[in-house]
């Protein structure tokens, strides 16, 4: 039986302990993000008592790779954690008010009341993974 290179075996070392994409195609079932299409959308679903990550993006190669580990990430947290995506060209109005400059971005919504009981325990987890 003939050895694996070293680039084989770092592959399948990366593969096997990798939590998010790695260019492996993986069976997440259906998409868990919502796609953003008002800002009454957005306000129901933080209504629902769960924090929601929104990543704002603009479609283009940079942003491939983030919609691949959203989609990992929304189907791993899924029910606690809402996932959501904002194509900005789409809805300027809304990442305007976010008054950032470089796209892609994210940020963690939470109710005012989820707010006053976890703390950013949940904000500094989600931030390490992402």
């Amino acid at each position: 039986m003939e050895e694996q290179s070293f680039f084989d075996r770092m592959i399948t070392h990366l593969r096997s302990t990798c939590k998010y994409y790695t260019g492996y195609p993986k069976d997440l079932g259906p998409s868990r993000v919502i796609h953003f299409t008002s800002e009454r959308e957005f306000v129901q679903l933080l209504h629902q008592g769960h924090p929601v990550v929104v990543a704002f993006t603009i479609r283009g190669n940079y942003t491939m790779h983030l919609d691949r580990v959203l989609e990992e990430a929304a189907a791993e947290f899924y029910p606690n954690v809402k996932f959501m995506r904002v194509e900005c060209p789409k809805y300027p109005g809304f990442c305007i008010t976010r008054q950032k400059q470089d796209y892609p971005f994210i940020e963690i919504f939470h109710s005012p009341e989820q707010a006053a009981n976890e703390g950013g325990l949940l904000i500094r987890i989600l931030q390490d993974i992402l």
